[in-house]
């Protein structure tokens, strides 16, 4: 009797079945007896295609379709990009596993080449998140900033049309699609701080279904899942939305885990960072540890000021 297939759900767009395609290839080779198929739906966040997903919700656009999916059992497993979920989860779901890290780094790709202190001042630049823009704001306040939207393929080709001057995309998004565009250039994260999760893959599953957990965790990566809870309980701990600049980039160093944090205004003008560093095994004491220290430091006012403005 043949298994019932294993179905992996994932958001339809090009980069999304490029990334989730990697996590089928390793649960065939780890069961081999059981089909593995990826099913790929549409979210809000790709239906609003144009639209600022700061006024519709925010990153949980991004995966509420997939995990009402797995809630009602359409699909047994569904791959995110980490750095699009929310900070808390639904009842009854977990993040089962954690491929190993890519590149965490933005990239800043530009028509004439070099990095933010090269661009022509008033240049224009092209990003749809916040965070990007305080950051590129707190640099060089004379640059003008563009909201945009639509998948990398898109933007490198408004740029090329001479859209912008500038867009800055995600080296692992850039990777994952296999494209080199000429002009780019890796932005480091101790001075442009990546945003809480990015280049790391999540795998989710109902917290119920022991033995799909059990097949996930020979997936799961050691040290990205330190480092993924590091970031994401520093997230959490500040209690910060999709509306607050918010960054966070852990990494293993000689041994420990090393963590750096930001928080800013909407405006740039105010950057908070810090860094904390212990034993890989206290990662979440450390993302707290940190955000509370942020918080005593002038975050809990940046936080509320921006509450305040939306409200």
């Amino acid at each position: 009797m043949t298994a019932s297939p294993l179905r992996i759900g994932t958001r339809g767009s090009p980069l999304a079945l490029s990334q989730a395609g990697a996590v089928p290839g390793r649960l065939r080779a780890l069961a081999p007896g059981r089909p593995v198929e990826i099913v790929p739906m549409k979210t809000a966040g790709d239906r609003l295609a144009q639209a600022s997903l700061g006024e519709f919700g925010g990153k949980g656009l991004f995966v509420k379709e997939l995990e009402e999916a797995l809630l009602d059992g359409r699909v047994d497993a569904a791959v995110h990009s980490l750095k699009d979920m929310p900070a808390e989860l639904p009842e009854g779901l977990c993040l089962a596993a954690f491929p190993a890290r890519d590149d965490p780094r933005d990239v800043l790709v530009s028509r004439a080449g070099g990095g933010i202190a090269d661009l022509p001042r008033g240049a224009t630049v092209g990003t749809s998140s916040l965070r990007r823009r305080v950051l590129l704001l707190s640099l060089r306040p004379d640059l003008t900033i563009a909201a945009i939207r639509g998948n990398v393929d898109t933007r490198l080709t408004r740029l090329a049309a001479g859209g912008w001057d500038a867009i800055v995309v995600a080296a692992a998004g850039l990777a994952r699609l296999g494209l080199t565009p000429a002009g780019a250039r890796p932005l480091e994260p101790d001075q442009f701080v990546p945003a809480v999760g990015q280049g790391i893959l999540a795998v989710e599953s109902r917290s119920s279904d022991l033995e799909l957990l059990a097949l996930l965790a020979r997936v799961d990566d050691p040290t990205t899942r330190r480092q993924a809870e590091a970031e994401r309980a520093f997230l959490r701990q500040l209690g910060a939305s999709c509306h607050t600049p918010v960054a966070a980039h852990a990494r293993l160093l000689n041994g420990e885990l090393a963590l750096d944090g930001l928080v800013a205004s909407l405006d740039g003008r105010r950057v908070l960072r810090g860094q904390t560093a212990g034993a890989p095994a206290s990662a979440e004491l450390l993302g707290q540890k940190l955000a509370q220290e942020l918080l005593a430091r002038g975050a809990r006012e940046i936080l509320g000021e921006i509450a305040g403005d939306r409200r």
